[in-house]
């Protein structure tokens, strides 16, 4: 059937897996650290310190020449990858602002979180401020007297209309700390000096400050994939990297190709959480119930979501997610692609790893159906609307007044992305899945630098199933209830269920 040339094949080469190799950033990364600009462009530069780990607080010293006579600075609102408005600013305190004679410069407040200063053209500005880290959150920056994490989204202001500009890190760490992981570049003559080429890359990269402990590191196809983390308790560090391995093996086998030059899982402690990023993620983790079955696998399916957003999310993403615009909201009704199709693939990754069988697959949807079909919230929120809305209802559904009015796309998406993967294997007669449908989407956003529209993730699994799927994308974009017995035909499957006197429907996946 004809396609959109987005979604066309042809002159889009298949991906291939890659041995190490120096990329485009990282020789962009070392002519930084060496002559300070990029393509005519100047990095700003930043020098972080903690004078006092104890009081909670961080001072930044940031550092540029200013290109033009007016130069509005801004903090960002948001993180990408956690889709709420935050109020970092309340936290950041500004303490001088020079010129290279060490004149005191006129700031400007414009919001918040903006501020502009006017006939700097061609000057060198210092801008120094404190920033507040108190809140223990994957999102939020933290330091207590044995170590920090640090947001780059708290941390660093830009130079507006300028996202492009390069930026430089340099980290002061208080006596007694000794390392640092991040997915920055490091400078090669200098362990606590990183490099970004762009803001984008800088806010893509949290700091891990501390005594860190490493666990065993791994190379797959010669790619380096290391773990580093704070507060790890004792466990067998080498078993669950070998786990690991084989799940990023699993993850690299579907994907047909590795696009970082390294990966690094930084486990930033207890808490909540985890937040992808393109060569890193950053997870609440202490390595807490590896000590049993259940909660080996719930760590696994943990660090295999977060591994996998490198490609769902990170690359493959809906077309409003990137470039970012990190000063007000990145609406999309895609978020059920992004953290409801990772939802589902971390069972899948499990599976093809050899860490559960098909039975625990099974399990981990039936308790998934259960969840949804038992929340009234589906009769009126569709899983677009609950895209769409995360900013006000939350990545769970709304906890406060819309209560039981609201659903969750991390609840929602992995059910309807396991029956739109039937439903492409039932109506291509096997030939295709899902599968075909995130590698097609990773080779066309790799191919045209862009994400995917609404209609384009429509199209490519249409082009897949070779059938239109209009009525199946109603479970998208309407409360229309999902038809399990449809769905499931010809899988060997049946959903059978089970009133309660109370109300309560028990929904149990039988094989025929």
């Amino acid at each position: 059937m004809d396609v959109k040339p987005y979604l066309c094949r042809n002159g889009i080469p298949p991906m291939k897996t890659t041995a190490p190799r120096l990329s485009t950033g990282l020789l962009l990364s070392l002519a930084l650290f060496v002559s300070g600009t990029i393509a005519g462009k100047t990095a700003i530069h930043y020098t972080v310190t903690i004078p006092d780990p104890a009081s909670s607080r961080y001072v930044v010293e940031l550092s540029l020449t200013a290109a033009s006579d007016s130069v509005t600075l801004r903090l960002p609102r948001w993180m990408p990858g956690y889709y709420q408005l935050m109020s970092y600013a309340d936290n950041l305190r500004i303490l001088t602002c020079t010129d290279n004679q060490g004149n005191t410069l006129k700031l400007d407040t414009l919001a918040t979180n903006a501020w502009r200063l006017k006939g700097v053209k061609g000057k060198a500005v210092t801008l120094t401020y404190t920033v507040d880290a108190r809140k223990q959150f994957v999102a939020n920056s933290l330091v207590d007297k044995q170590h920090a994490y640090l947001v780059p989204a708290q941390s660093f202001l830009y130079e507006d209309g300028n996202l492009d500009r390069p930026a430089i890190v340099s980290v002061k760490l208080p006596e007694g700390w000794s390392s640092i992981a991040t997915g920055l570049d490091t400078d090669p003559e200098n362990p606590h000096r990183f490099s970004a080429t762009s803001m984008d890359v800088l806010y893509d990269c949290p700091l891990l400050l501390g005594n860190l402990k490493s666990l065993p590191s791994f190379k797959i196809n010669g790619i380096e994939h290391r773990f580093l983390g704070y507060d790890l308790q004792s466990f067998d560090g080498r078993a669950l990297m070998t786990d690991l391995q084989r799940i990023v093996q699993a993850a690299v086998d579907l994907m047909g190709d590795i696009p970082y030059d390294t990966y690094t899982f930084i486990g930033i402690g207890p808490g909540n959480g985890g937040i992808e990023h393109l060569n890193n993620c950053v997870v609440s983790f202490t390595g807490q119930g590896l000590d049993t079955e259940e909660g080996r696998l719930r760590n696994l399916h943990f660090l295999a979501h977060e591994y996998f957003h490198h490609f769902n999310v990170k690359r493959i993403r809906p077309v409003e997610l990137g470039p970012f615009d990190y000063d007000r909201e990145n609406r999309t009704t895609q978020l059920w692609v992004s953290e409801g199709l990772t939802v589902y693939y971390e069972s899948v990754l499990l599976l093809r790893a050899g860490l559960i069988d098909s039975a625990t697959v099974l399990k981990t949807m039936e308790a998934a159906i259960n969840a949804l079909e038992n929340n009234p919230g589906r009769h009126h929120q569709s899983l677009a609307q609950a895209s769409y809305q995360t900013w006000e209802d939350g990545p769970f559904g709304n906890q406060g007044p819309r209560r039981g009015k609201t659903i969750s796309y991390y609840a929602k998406g992995p059910v309807v992305g396991w029956l739109l993967d039937m439903r492409i294997r039932q109506a291509s007669k096997g030939q295709y899945s899902l599968d075909e449908v995130m590698r097609h989407l990773y080779r066309a956003s790799k191919a045209t630098g862009r994400g995917f529209t609404d209609a384009e993730f429509q199209q490519t699994c249409e082009h897949y199933a070779g059938a239109d799927m209009s009525d199946f994308f109603d479970y998208v974009y309407t409360t229309k209830p999902l038809d399990y017995t449809a769905c499931l035909k010809g899988s060997g499957l049946r959903l059978d269920t089970l009133t309660a006197p109370t109300g309560r429907t028990t929904y149990t996946l039988t094989r025929l």
